[in-house]
C-alpha cells in the first residue's frame, strides 16, 4: 500500500494502519516531504524503516537533462532539439537537486522553441545553417526557469534547521555565516520577528553579561523593524546580527540560572533568614523580622557583608563571571566585595 504525502493523515487515520501493518496484511510504503519524527505517530514510525532521499547532485541533474533532450520515447527527442553544455550546467546548479524542477524548466523551454519545423516562429536559436534544428541556450533556459525559489518552509524541519544554523553561527562568532542564514530565511519568506526572537534569546543565552548591550541591541532591532518594515527594516536586523556575532561570548548566566533552579528544587522549604523578612505589622516587628538587617547605603562603598542565603546554604556559589568583556569588571567587583567581607 503506497501512501503519498502520508504526513497529511491525521493521528487517528495513521493509527488505523497499525493493526494491518502488524498482521502483515499490507506492506505500507509512505512518502513524505516532512520529517517523520514530527509528522508520524511514534507507534507507526517504530514499525517502519526510514529511507532518506537526498537532493540529486548537479552532475546527476545534468545527466537526466541530457537524457530527456535525446530520448524520443519518454523525453523530448522527437522534437529534434539541442541544448548547449552551458545551459545544461546552469540548470544542473539552479535546480537545487530537484529533478522535477529541472524537467519542468526544460519542458517550458521546449514549448517556447516549438517543434523543429516551427523554429522560425519561436524564440529558439537555429544551429548552423539548418533551420530545422533549434537550440536551447543559456538565455532561453534562464527565461524558462524564471525565478529560483528558495528551499524553505516556515513550519517544517527546514525552518528549524535554518534557525539553528543562524543561532549557532551567532554563538560561533561567525558574522559571515550568520548573515547568510539570516538572508536565506528572509528570502524564503520568514517573518523577521521570528529572527528577532531567536536573536534576543541568543543575546541572553550566549553573550549575557560579557556585553550587556547585546540584549538591548537585539530588542531595539526588533522595534526598529516594526517601525520601518521591509526592506529598510532589514538593515537593523543585519546590524543586530553582526553585533551579536562579533560580541564577546559567555554562558555564565545560563549556568547561574540552571544552578539556581536546581538548588531551589532541592531545597523548596528553606526559611527566609529573619533579618531579610518583611515586617509590615507590629507583631512581625516584635518577632524580630528585619530587625538585624543592615542597610547597604549606610556603609562605605554601599556594601556591608551580610548573609542573603538560608543558613543551610551559606557559601553556595551560583554565579561565576566569565573572563571576557564586561564580566571582567564584574569579577573584579565580586572579588572586592569578598575582600571586604573577609576583613
Amino acid at each position: 500500500l503506497f501512501c503519498d504525502e502520508i504526513h497529511r493523515f491525521n493521528r487517528a487515520q495513521q493509527d488505523a494502519f497499525l493493526p494491518h501493518v502488524e498482521r502483515g496484511t499490507v506492506t505500507l510504503i509512505g512518502a513524505t516531504t516532512e520529517n517523520p519524527s514530527f509528522s508520524l505517530n511514534a507507534a507507526l514510525l517504530s514499525r517502519c524503516q526510514v529511507f532518506v532521499l537526498q537532493p540529486l547532485a548537479p552532475a546527476e541533474i545534468e545527466a537526466l537533462v541530457r537524457t530527456a533532450v535525446t530520448d524520443a520515447d519518454r523525453g523530448l527527442g522527437a522534437l529534434g532539439l539541442r541544448m548547449t553544455d552551458e545551459a545544461i550546467a546552469w540548470l544542473g546548479i539552479q535546480a537545487d537537486g530537484d529533478a522535477r524542477k529541472a524537467l519542468m524548466a526544460l519542458e517550458a523551454a521546449a514549448n517556447a522553441v516549438g517543434r523543429s519545423g516551427e523554429v522560425g516562429k519561436s524564440v529558439g536559436r537555429q544551429v548552423g545553417s539548418d533551420p530545422a534544428t533549434a537550440e536551447i541556450d543559456l538565455p532561453l533556459i534562464a527565461e524558462a526557469f524564471a525565478q529560483r525559489v528558495p528551499r524553505y518552509d516556515q513550519s517544517g524541519e527546514e525552518h528549524f534547521n535554518l534557525l539553528s544554523a543562524y543561532h549557532k553561527s551567532l554563538r560561533g562568532s561567525d558574522p559571515q555565516g550568520a548573515l547568510y542564514w539570516m538572508a536565506r530565511m528572509l528570502e524564503g519568506g520568514e517573518d523577521p520577528l521570528v529572527l528577532c526572537r531567536r536573536a534576543i534569546a541568543m543575546a541572553a543565552e550566549d553573550i549575557g553579561l560579557a556585553d550587556p548591550d547585546a540584549l538591548q541591541i537585539a530588542v531595539a532591532a526588533r522595534e526598529a523593524y516594526r517601525q520601518l518594515g521591509p526592506p529598510e527594516g532589514y538593515l537593523p536586523l543585519a546590524e543586530m546580527t553582526i553585533y551579536l556575532a562579533t560580541a564577546p561570548k559567555s554562558n555564565s548566566v545560563v549556568k547561574a540560572l540552571t544552578a539556581a533552579l536546581e538548588l531551589a528544587r532541592e531545597t523548596p522549604a528553606e526559611p527566609v533568614p529573619v533579618h531579610l523578612r518583611n515586617a509590615p505589622t507590629k507583631l512581625m516587628k516584635e518577632l524580630g523580622y528585619g530587625a538585624e538587617y543592615l542597610y547597604s547605603h549606610d556603609f562605605p562603598g554601599h556594601y556591608v557583608p551580610q548573609a542573603y542565603l538560608p543558613e543551610s546554604l551559606a557559601g553556595r556559589v551560583l554565579y561565576e563571571p566569565g573572563a571576557l568583556g564586561f564580566e571582567k569588571k564584574v569579577a573584579e567587583r565580586l572579588a572586592w566585595w569578598r575582600k571586604q567581607g573577609s576583613k
